[in-house]
Protein backbone atom coordinates (compact mmCIF):
# COMPACT_ATOMS: atom_id res chain seq x y z
CA UNK A 1 0.00 0.00 0.00
CA UNK A 2 1.28 3.36 -0.99
CA UNK A 3 1.28 6.49 0.76
CA UNK A 4 -2.54 8.07 0.90
CA UNK A 5 -2.84 11.33 -0.88
CA UNK A 6 -4.58 13.99 1.37
CA UNK A 7 -7.15 14.30 -1.49
CA UNK A 8 -7.69 10.89 -1.04
CA UNK A 9 -8.50 11.16 2.47
CA UNK A 10 -11.02 14.32 2.86
CA UNK A 11 -12.81 12.24 0.04
CA UNK A 12 -13.55 9.53 2.62
CA UNK A 13 -16.77 9.60 4.70
CA UNK A 14 -15.82 9.48 8.71
CA UNK A 15 -16.70 5.72 9.22
CA UNK A 16 -13.98 4.89 6.41
CA UNK A 17 -11.71 7.29 7.87
CA UNK A 18 -12.03 5.44 11.02
CA UNK A 19 -11.76 1.86 9.46
CA UNK A 20 -8.70 3.43 7.45
CA UNK A 21 -7.10 4.56 10.74
CA UNK A 22 -7.79 1.08 11.94
CA UNK A 23 -6.69 -1.12 9.36
CA UNK A 24 -3.08 0.91 9.38
CA UNK A 25 -3.10 0.17 13.23
CA UNK A 26 -3.29 -3.55 12.32
CA UNK A 27 -0.96 -3.20 9.90
CA UNK A 28 1.59 -1.58 12.12
CA UNK A 29 1.34 -3.80 15.00
CA UNK A 30 2.18 -7.00 12.52
CA UNK A 31 5.14 -4.95 11.36
CA UNK A 32 6.18 -4.57 14.51
CA UNK A 33 6.03 -8.13 15.16
CA UNK A 34 7.79 -8.98 11.88
CA UNK A 35 10.52 -6.54 12.83
CA UNK A 36 11.02 -8.06 16.28
CA UNK A 37 11.23 -11.67 14.49
CA UNK A 38 13.69 -10.20 11.81
CA UNK A 39 11.32 -11.35 8.90
CA UNK A 40 10.55 -7.73 7.82
CA UNK A 41 11.88 -6.51 4.97
CA UNK A 42 10.32 -2.75 3.94
CA UNK A 43 11.47 -1.16 7.22
CA UNK A 44 10.42 1.80 5.21
CA UNK A 45 6.61 0.84 5.52
CA UNK A 46 6.38 1.20 9.38
CA UNK A 47 7.14 4.86 9.21
CA UNK A 48 4.42 5.34 6.08
CA UNK A 49 2.11 3.37 8.27
CA UNK A 50 2.40 5.68 11.13
CA UNK A 51 2.48 9.08 9.00
CA UNK A 52 -0.44 7.95 7.27
CA UNK A 53 -2.37 7.48 10.66
CA UNK A 54 -1.18 10.74 11.67
CA UNK A 55 -2.44 11.71 8.30
CA UNK A 56 -5.77 10.85 8.27
CA UNK A 57 -6.34 11.65 12.09
CA UNK A 58 -4.89 15.19 11.28
CA UNK A 59 -7.70 15.74 8.22
CA UNK A 60 -10.43 13.98 10.67
CA UNK A 61 -10.30 16.58 13.08
CA UNK A 62 -9.81 19.63 10.57
CA UNK A 63 -12.93 18.60 9.11
CA UNK A 64 -14.63 18.20 12.96
CA UNK A 65 -13.55 21.73 12.68
CA UNK A 66 -15.12 23.12 10.03
CA UNK A 67 -18.53 21.85 10.70
CA UNK A 68 -18.63 23.33 14.01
Amino acid sequence: MAQMKIEDIRAMSPDQQDDAVLNLKKERFNLRFQRATGQLENTSRLREARRDIARIKTVAAQQRVKKK
